[in-house]
């Protein structure tokens, strides 16, 4: 359900103002009904007192009865709420007067309570025992019976009859039923609707921010939470944008990786057609000239068939190699080496071809000291010089330099490798290392456009890059830095 955290927490605020309103209820009740014990109190304080000064208990040592119960009867009229109580000095009740003949329970009462209500200077709220109840306490007027200087008793009221009791509960009860009924379901009323106003006013910002992933999820990639609707949720808006971002992102990546995927697998049918129809023409004129052809000429047939051969398996060599690459199949096995012995070594591996082609190859050193060791992986870095050569080779002239420079750039060594051949238009340079896009320079290409991008790759595995300076007409040259080693 769309909206159920609402009514969820909806639920839990009814159910939290119900134990409240009960609670509140208990108390005022509780409280209500101790008040109006302690007015009694207060109100008939000096009862007791009073009821000494028109009555003598005792005469000549006896208890006067009669007297008493004239003294009730009368007390009776005024004031229906009173029980009187005559106690000795210990607390046992000699006799006793009240509204009704209900039997007395107790022989003894606590005199606690009574000696603190005979020795208060000021009115304090004091219960004591019910003589017809054993077990409840309940408001009471006492004063102390002197008999020549001698305590011979206490005057014992109970405040509160048990006919005033009832009366009193039947009027409370309906009292407190009604009004605290009405007050509790309008006290319930409003602040249940303030209550659902104010969480669907807190839940406000929640709502957009369910709409937002709402409408994302239906496709609309630019949904996002927006500032004011974060103040609330930060760590919940921050994240879902961090999402939504890392989401599109892949999306993004992915449509760019079908477009590739695409481009290569066009670009990978054009260069393996060329080269298998170089073949497959040669071979069918091998066939169908069996007995006609000469030697010279099923020679030359055969190194023609062969160079496309050579060609198709260095094409599928740098696809798996690439495809290695970029699925990240490879990890650099770094080791310490001399990058001048590696450079020689390259060089002399193509001193062979670029005589063939009329080129000179020459390295060159920093001046000095000796090139510091490079940490990196050997196999790797010499894949990459290879590939550089590759390319300078195939584009360089008859007649034409290549250069490979050595020196050292604070604590890494630096490697360049230039010609002197067309150079490569400025607007080019920016993507002749992606796969399958080759510069538009003059001269021949024999590539199919995955050298410069697997050295990219290797490069980018040892967390350098690769850098091209070129001119027209005046020749390009590629750098890139590997860290020298750290004993």
């Amino acid at each position: 359900m769309r909206n159920s955290l609402y009514w969820k927490i909806s639920g839990i605020l009814l159910l939290l103002l119900v134990i409240l309103g009960l609670g509140y209820m208990s108390i005022t009740s509780y409280i209500s009904h101790q008040y109006y014990h302690e007015s009694i109190q207060r109100l008939h304080y000096d009862l007791a007192k009073n009821a000494l000064k028109d009555v003598k208990p005792y005469v000549k040592g006896e208890i006067d009865k009669a007297a008493i119960m004239k003294y009730m009867q009368s007390a009776m009229i005024m004031n229906p709420i009173a029980e009187l109580y005559l106690l000795d000095p210990q607390g046992n009740i000699m006799t006793h007067a009240a509204p009704t003949k209900e039997t007395v329970k107790l022989k003894k009462v606590d005199l606690k309570p009574i000696k603190t209500f005979v020795e208060s200077k000021e009115q304090q709220f004091i219960i004591g025992d019910d003589p017809r109840h054993p077990g409840i306490c309940k408001v009471f007027s006492a004063a102390p019976i002197i008999e020549d200087d001698n305590l011979t008793g206490y005057i014992y009221i109970i405040l509160q009859s048990d006919e005033k009791e009832k009366a009193e509960a039947g009027l409370y009860g309906s009292l407190m039923l009604k009004s605290g009924a009405y007050l509790f379901f309008m006290a319930l009323i409003g602040a249940l609707v303030i209550g659902l106003l104010a969480i669907w006013f807190l839940t406000k910002r929640l709502r957009n921010i369910i709409g937002q992933v709402q409408r994302f999820k239906e496709g609309d990639y630019e949904a996002r939470i927006c500032k004011n609707d974060r103040k609330d949720f930060p760590v919940l808006a921050d994240t879902y944008n961090s999402m939504a971002d890392t989401i599109v992102a892949n999306i993004n990546e992915l449509k760019s990786v079908e477009n590739l995927r695409r481009e290569l697998i066009a670009n990978v049918s054009h260069d393996l057609r060329t080269p298998l129809a170089i073949v497959q023409g040669y071979v069918e004129t091998l066939l169908i000239k069996e007995d006609n052809i000469s030697k010279e000429d099923r020679q030359k047939y055969l190194k023609t068939s062969m160079s496309g051969l050579e060609r198709l398996s260095s094409l599928i060599a740098q696809l798996f190699e690439y495809s290695k690459l970029e699925a990240k199949q490879i990890e650099p096995n770094k080791e310490p080496f001399f990058m001048s012995e590696l450079a020689q070594d390259v060089a002399a591996k193509y001193q062979i071809l670029a005589e063939e082609k009329g080129i000179t190859i020459h390295l060159k050193e920093a001046e000095g000291d000796k090139l510091p060791l490079v940490f990196a992986d050997l196999g790797l870095v010499e894949r990459v010089i290879q590939n550089l050569m590759d390319n300078a080779l195939n584009y360089t002239p008859r007649g034409g330099e290549v250069t490979i420079e050595l020196g050292t750039i604070e604590n890494n060594v630096n490697i360049k490798i230039k010609d002197n051949g067309p150079g490569i238009p400025e607007e080019e340079q920016s993507f002749i290392f992606d796969r399958y896009r080759q510069a538009k320079r003059t001269g021949k290409s024999k590539g199919a456009g995955l050298g410069l991008a697997i050295v990219k790759k290797i490069l980018e595995l040892h967390d350098t890059s690769i850098e091209v300076k070129s001119k027209l007409n005046e020749g390009t040259a590629f750098m890139f830095q590997l860290p020298a080693y750290q004993n």
